[in-house]
């Protein structure tokens, strides 16, 4: 049975509201549809969505997309409690439509850690494709006027080891052939399918295309979630490759800023990276781990860089939201790692109960 986690840090909330607070007049009374409500991404969208309706009086109503709401009720039952939230049980490709009319829509459904392992590319293209379609097609019936859609940086494909900061106009084309390449290549298509539907339509669409994170409730199948694992079991931190390729790391409470304000401010038709363009190597990202784990820990890294091994980067060029937006990363990494390592051990005396 999951045990039950502790909520999110106050000062987290307190900062996501800061920056968002004039955003949320205009959702005043809104009906709010979320897939991937239970997962990263949702419970940091769950937890500051309650703190406004709760701070400033809105009467907002949102319904969650669950595979199993027993047992998000039983991870989070300060959330699965209220009244303000609805949880309703479907999978992505075949959810009954729930009753109603919704004015927004978040759809931040994304297993990304299940198909690399257990799925084959045909597979994973169908059901990004076709749980696309099905939320489309609910987006139509329930009259939504808003609709956010959480996209990948994947899409871009490989990022030039000479492109520092990838832009969302960059018109490189992304091999569709290998079989590693069907993530990117169904996100693509996931795209093109809500362009096309809002413009048949007429809702508001905008596009997050999402990088790299950190920040409680993490999953550990990402580098950063290992070596923060690692930290908190006070052993080694083990980096696996050579330790060069170059991430960045936006904090889910600035993730969550980006996401409500692309939802309410983004321009209609428009994608947005939405990560931090503080690039660092997975070797650094280490030693950040480790210098914040509060205890002296090795870090091991597992080979040598090969020579004339062209640099691989994943890291966003963010100047369209923070010139059109006023959105930037407010807080640092080695702050990020801090904060995530102090959520997590707090967690430990719930997680034993």
């Amino acid at each position: 049975m999951p045990a039950a986690l502790p909520p999110l840090p106050v000062e987290d909330l307190a900062h996501v509201l800061a920056h968002t607070g004039k955003l949320w007049a205009g959702a005043r009374g809104a009906t709010i549809f979320i897939t991937g409500g239970t997962g990263f991404f949702g419970t940091w969208l769950l937890e500051s969505f309650v703190r406004a309706n709760d701070t400033l009086g809105l009467g907002m109503r949102a319904t969650v997309l669950t595979r199993d709401p027993a047992a998000f009720a039983q991870k989070a039952p300060h959330l699965a409690g209220r009244g303000d939230l609805a949880f309703h049980q479907g999978e992505l490709r075949t959810f009954a439509f729930p009753a109603g009319r919704f004015t927004h829509l978040i759809h931040a459904a994304a297993d990304t850690g299940v198909w690399t392992k257990n799925e084959s590319p045909a597979g994973l293209i169908e059901r990004i494709t076709d749980g696309m379609r099905h939320v489309l097609d609910f987006a139509a019936e329930a009259g939504v006027r808003n609709f956010l859609h959480v996209s990948s940086g994947a899409v871009y494909g490989s990022q030039p080891a000479t492109l520092t900061h990838v832009p969302e106009d960059y018109r490189g084309i992304a091999d569709p052939l290998p079989a590693g390449a069907a993530w990117a290549e169904g996100k693509r298509v996931a795209e093109q399918q809500c362009v096309a539907h809002a413009a048949q339509h007429g809702y508001a669409l905008k596009i997050a295309r999402c990088f790299a994170f950190v920040g409680p409730h993490l999953d550990e199948n990402y580098a950063i979630g290992n070596f923060i694992r690692d930290a908190l079991q006070g052993r080694p931190i083990v980096v696996t490759g050579d330790g060069t390729p170059h991430r960045s790391y936006l904090y889910g409470a600035d993730l969550t800023i980006w996401l409500w304000t692309l939802l309410f401010a983004g321009a209609p038709g428009r994608a947005y990276n939405v990560g931090s363009p503080a690039s660092v190597s997975i070797a650094e990202v280490a030693r950040t781990v480790a210098a914040a784990a509060g205890e002296p820990l090795p870090v091991k890294i597992a080979e040598a860089p090969a020579p004339g091994r062209p640099l691989s980067r994943y890291v966003p060029s963010v100047t369209r939201a923070e010139v059109e937006l006023g959105l930037r990363a407010w807080i640092p990494l080695d702050e990020a790692v801090r904060k995530t390592l102090a959520w997590q051990r707090s967690a430990k005396p719930v997680l034993s109960t």
